[in-house]
């Protein structure tokens, strides 16, 4: 019986090792990289060359320039929508009075900061004495567990109040 232990405490660790890490350094808390954030790279607009040098508009130093990036106006662009309908806030005209309703209790204009800093507090509470383990664990569902919600469970409330409801994907197993 004692071999059998020690086997398979020395199996475990091989065989941890041959499942994927991928989805669990995707959840990481932490920044194992070093590296430079892929994802806020953001490409230029190509050069153009202008039809006259002579036309060329005024330089506005500090300003802003032809081949700056308007993520914004971009998009509106895409969707089939005109750019120049956007505030200087990049909320169209048309959808001043929803904005101003939704932030008629005011607004916070750092909110992203002060969410990524609540949420890292959330987190770093979460991790209380579990920082140490012997093989790698997915932690996100872990550390949200309690502020998931139960599609199914949902739907079935929605539906004895007698709403009407989508079906929701099954249960995973």
């Amino acid at each position: 019986m004692r071999s059998f232990r020690a086997l398979a405490l020395l199996a475990l660790p091989a065989l941890a090792a041959c499942g994927s890490d991928r989805d669990i350094t995707l959840r990481s808390f932490q920044n194992s990289s070093g590296g430079p954030e892929e994802f806020a790279v953001l490409p230029n607009k190509p050069l153009e060359q202008p039809r006259s040098y002579n036309e060329l508009p005024v330089p506005t130093p500090g300003g802003a320039n032809r081949t700056d990036l308007t993520p914004k106006a971009d998009a509106v662009a895409v969707l089939g929508g005109r750019p120049s309908a956007l505030q200087p806030t990049g909320v169209p005209a048309s959808e001043g009075g929803l904005v101003n309703y939704a932030s008629r209790q005011g607004r916070d204009p750092a909110i992203r900061q002060t969410l990524a800093q609540e949420d890292e507090e959330f987190r770093r509470r979460q991790s209380f004495l579990t920082k140490i383990r012997l093989f790698k664990v997915d932690r996100y569902y872990q550390a949200y567990k309690r502020q998931s919600l139960d599609s199914q469970a949902a739907a079935a409330a929605w539906r004895r109040a007698g709403a009407p409801t989508p079906t929701a994907p099954p249960r995973s197993r």
